[in-house]
């Protein structure tokens, strides 16, 4: 090898041996003639000194050094000069005074310095990635990623899992997104698609007796993009037989503790707690509530029944609901204009009609313009359902149970960051159970699957499948980290008859079952044992384990917001050969 140790390696122990280093020039300075070089890998950085003992042809080349500049270099590790050391770096107390230098690649002046401290800008990094890459920050996290899929496939083989790919090029299914579509050059006109889940190899897997199955899977899916979303991502996949819905929690429940103590050092009790999806949207107004900390949806539909407020009353009175939330001491955090501004957010986002408020006075009494509208002991019985307290600030939406979710889960989630309602790198853990079945398209007036297709229902719910398909409750179950969802999966239809009933629930008649879906439901009928499992988002579990807040931070080569690859150009156009080889023809070409 060109080098005998790395730039991260050598100590004070090493004093007085003979190395030779390799990688880039991370910063150059001249000292009155003497050369300092820190010499960076990704696993760390060294000084290299050129000075006299150097000799002049080797400090001649030192001095056409430049960042970003690969070298070899030879010397003698010594220890730096009292009052010298850099306790900011490991190999902070030595350095390497060089009697060697060779340069094995030059470099133009780069558009950032990967070395630097501050973060370029996104899309320049996207442009430079491999230059992105070289900073330490991305290199810890990729490095991260490493480990924890290591940690997680020596976990699941000490339970007995079995890794199996599956394909990459199938058939097209609805699971909820589009597909990415592969022409087929032999067979013209058909498509293969690429895989938005294995989910349907994975049950054939389970019919085939591996009754413990795990894979690192790519998948694909055609939708809008966002901070925590990708068109191609990674998952942890598996699937177990003759389980229940707690045997695969309870498996996932370990592979969090184990990983939260080996990559970061903390414990986490289990069982990870639960609660229903029932509960999670009447207590936080989403499926993925953040639990790092408190203020909780509270109801007041009954006190708004007595209110002389007409918004409140009419929304009692109409059938909707009237629920708020206490965001404890932040009274003096929002102006009137400020409160404006939050009420004019949620109009435009979320349609909300107004947002009605109370700030708590050092008396207790709940000053607003809307209090005249609320006898005294009404507004006691809001203070106290509340738990209002002075300096506290009482926010309240008036409507439809889906907006008073989404606006004030929306305001929770807002008042979390800005109020710093919770410590940076905590991690709070839990699962949200028993979702529904079903969610109504009221566009396309049919039942939609609230997970997929292939989700069975709670036993005691089947009935209900004939009856009243809002009421089922499938055994379904969602990881959620921190507020966002880090993995989903449930039991899963081995019946071919059940399957068939919930396929026509969902607008799938036989005809088009067997034609989309005919292996799975042949596979039904040769002794399909039960069997389910869950996906973890890899990528989501990288950002969330790192502190980071954008997924693309911890994929090597990501999509923009718009799924472009800034550094490749990536979609681009491609030749007319290869179009009317596959039998395309593009009506509208890309400009």
């Amino acid at each position: 090898m060109l080098r005998t140790t790395t730039c991260g390696q050598l100590r004070t122990e090493h004093v007085g041996q003979t190395a030779t280093l390799c990688g880039w020039v991370d910063s150059y300075r001249d000292h009155s003639g003497v050369l300092f070089v820190d010499l960076r890998d990704r696993y760390g950085k060294t000084q290299v000194v050129f000075g006299p003992e150097s000799g002049a042809d080797v400090q001649e080349v030192a001095r056409s050094l430049r960042s970003e500049y690969v070298i070899s270099v030879t010397g003698a590790v010594a220890a730096r000069p009292m009052g010298t050391s850099n306790p900011k770096l490991a190999t902070g107390e030595i350095e390497l005074r060089a009697t060697r230098l060779e340069v094995l690649n030059k470099s133009v002046t780069p558009p950032f310095q990967p070395g630097s401290i501050d973060t370029p800008n996104e899309d320049l990094r996207l442009k430079y990635r491999y230059l992105d890459l070289r900073r330490p920050r991305m290199q810890q996290t990729l490095l991260l990623r490493h480990r924890m899929i290591k940690a997680m496939r020596d976990y699941f083989d000490e339970h007995d899992f079995v890794e199996i790919e599956t394909p990459m090029l199938g058939r097209s299914t609805p699971e909820g997104a589009r597909d990415y579509l592969v022409p087929s050059r032999v067979h013209k006109g058909s498509f293969y698609a690429l895989p938005q889940s294995p989910q349907l190899y994975k049950q054939i897997l389970m019919v085939a007796g591996y009754d413990r199955y795990v894979q690192v899977a790519r998948c694909f899916r055609d939708e809008d993009l966002r901070a925590d979303r990708q068109p191609e991502f990674t998952q942890l996949d598996l699937e177990m037989t003759f389980v229940e819905a707690d045997d695969v929690i309870g498996i996932i429940d370990g592979l969090v503790a184990r990983l939260a103590k080996q990559l970061l050092g903390r414990d986490i009790p289990t069982p990870l707690p639960r609660m229903t999806y029932d509960e999670a949207m009447e207590r936080f107004g989403h499926d993925a509530p953040d639990l790092r900390f408190g203020m909780e949806l509270i109801d007041v539909t009954d006190i708004a029944r007595e209110a002389e407020f007409r918004v409140w009353r009419g929304a009692a009175d109409g059938g909707q609901r009237v629920r708020g939330i206490n965001a404890k001491g932040a009274a003096a955090n929002y102006s009137r204009k400020g409160i404006d501004d939050l009420t004019a957010w949620l109009t435009q986002d979320f349609g909300v009609k107004g947002l009605s408020w109370f700030k708590v006075e050092e008396s207790g009494t709940l000053a607003s313009p809307i209090a005249k509208n609320f006898a005294a002991p009404l507004l006691a019985k809001i203070a106290q359902r509340l738990n209002a307290e002075p300096g506290d600030l009482l926010l309240f939406v008036a409507d439809t149970f889906p907006i008073t979710c989404k606006a004030l889960y929306a305001l929770r989630k807002r008042f979390g960051e800005e109020l710093k309602l919770y410590a940076p790198g905590s991690m709070h853990c839990s699962w949200v159970v028993e979702f529904p079945m079903f969610a109504y398209n009221e566009e396309e007036k049919c039942w939609a699957a609230m997970h997929h297709p292939f989700t069975a229902p709670r036993p005691q719910d089947a009935p209900l499948l004939a009856s009243d398909p809002a009421a089922c409750r499938a055994q379904a179950y969602d990881l959620v980290i921190n507020g966002l969802e880090a993995g989903g999966g449930t039991i899963r239809i081995h019946d071919q008859t059940l399957q068939q009933q919930v396929f026509g629930l969902l607008g799938i008649d036989a005809e088009a079952a067997r034609e989309r879906f005919g292996f799975l439901l042949d596979a039904l009928e040769f002794g399909a044992p039960p069997h389910g499992g869950i996906a973890l988002g890899l990528d989501r579990w990288v950002m969330l384990f790192d502190g980071l807040d954008n997924i693309r931070d911890c994929i090597a080569f990501p999509k923009t917001q718009k799924a472009t690859d800034l550094m490749t150009s990536a979609p681009g156009a491609v030749e007319a050969k290869q179009l009317r080889e596959l039998g395309i023809k593009i009506d509208s070409p890309a400009k």
